[in-house]
């Protein structure tokens, strides 16, 4: 039992094992109470003195603790492993940057085939604020459920972190072009905000922080940090979750629009698909064994759809309806991870055509 990490026990197990259906209340209480879900959308001041206020954002605050705990329960020590295989890591960080630049152009294709007026400008919007973003930290952990290639997983979340104040404005300012006038401005807009400060203060900031305090505390006091912490950050991302899904819900079921809602649950399927089809062709070709293809995958097709959804709050909140396909992308990225984890799309097909790594390789959950 000693060896057995803290996370994997006590109430962070228990909200984990009922992570699916805690999720599930949090878009049914989103839907039939939005009202609290959407006062927490506003920003609130706190007054400091007579005439100083200090603005909070919940979404933001919810986002950075989640991010805290994400660097938290990164094996640093893990990274030492990448100076001898750094080909899945500079494979992983360069598909990463490129996966936007090569989905959204055919989604957007597509979308000028419908009867859209814009062309689905909103919906590509959306999705450009979400496969924008770096790896979501929670790749970590299909990675260990997989047995994939952790120093690389760990290395690619660190790196694309990191790159975001860059990264983003640049993917997003590269495709402004598929977009209409009107989105084309408020992405700028957006891209501007990512770049001054969002992702720097709301994103990296955070899970450095969550790295640092790692690093630092003794080895004997991060269980109970991480015993502290992750129950907090996990009942935090299901509000963050509630919130968002307030805003999308909320507008939604005042004002009915079921074909946006089927064509958002479509196109977040799309790119969904894409982005680890991409990351399985990729591994292929690479002829990566079975632990770094399952990572490269991992890499390829999540993306921290928290920070989208967080960085459309800030800069569109006129615009709740972008939030659905944001939150359908949230949902379908786990989903596709889980098949990555056991076997079947789309790390299948890479163990009839690549070399298993020497020695002997675990059974999978499905062969015990």
């Amino acid at each position: 039992m000693e060896d057995t990490p803290p996370t994997a026990r006590g109430p962070a197990a228990w909200l984990r094992h009922r992570l699916g259906r805690a999720v599930a209340v949090s878009y049914a209480a989103a839907a039939l109470l939005p009202a609290p879900g959407l006062w927490l959308r506003r920003t609130h001041t706190v007054p400091l003195g007579d005439t100083a206020r200090l603005p909070l954002h919940s979404p933001q605050l919810l986002l950075a603790l989640v991010l805290f705990s994400a660097g938290l329960q990164v094996p640093v020590q893990a990274l030492g492993g990448l100076l001898r295989r750094p080909r899945t890591l500079l494979a992983g960080l360069a598909l990463h940057l490129a996966i936007p630049l090569l989905v959204i152009p055919a989604v957007a294709f597509l979308l000028r085939l419908t009867p859209d007026a814009d062309g689905g400008s909103g919906l590509v919007t959306a999705m450009i604020l979400v496969v924008a973003m770096p790896v979501a930290a929670g790749a970590t952990v299909w990675t260990d459920r997989s047995n994939g290639d952790q120093p690389a997983m760990v290395g690619l979340v660190v790196t694309s972190t990191l790159l975001s104040p860059l990264a983003v404005p640049l993917t997003t300012g590269a495709l402004l072009p598929l977009l209409s006038p009107e989105y084309a401005d408020r992405l700028s807009r957006a891209a501007q905000t990512a770049g001054g400060g969002f992702t720097l203060g709301g994103v990296v900031v955070p899970c450095a922080a969550g790295l640092l305090c790692r690093l630092a505390l003794p080895a004997s006091r991060l269980p109970r940090a991480l015993i502290t912490v992750v129950p907090a950050a996990l009942a935090g991302s299901l509000l963050l979750t509630y919130v968002n899904a307030a805003g999308a819900l909320g507008s939604f079921l005042a004002h009915p629009r079921p074909q946006l809602l089927a064509a958002a649950l479509a196109v977040a399927a799309l790119v969904c698909l894409l982005s680890f089809a991409v990351g399985r062709c990729a591994a292929r070709l690479l002829r990566l064994d079975t632990a770094a293809a399952s990572s490269l995958t991992l890499a390829c097709g999540m993306t921290n759809s928290s920070a989208g959804a967080a960085l459309i709050t800030t800069t569109l909140p006129d615009k709740p309806h972008l939030l659905l396909p944001v939150l359908a992308y949230g949902l379908l990225q786990k989903t596709a991870a889980d098949q990555v984890v056991h076997g079947r799309f789309p790390t299948s097909l890479l163990r009839r055509r690549t070399t298993a790594p020497a020695g002997p390789q675990p059974a999978d959950e499905d062969d015990r």
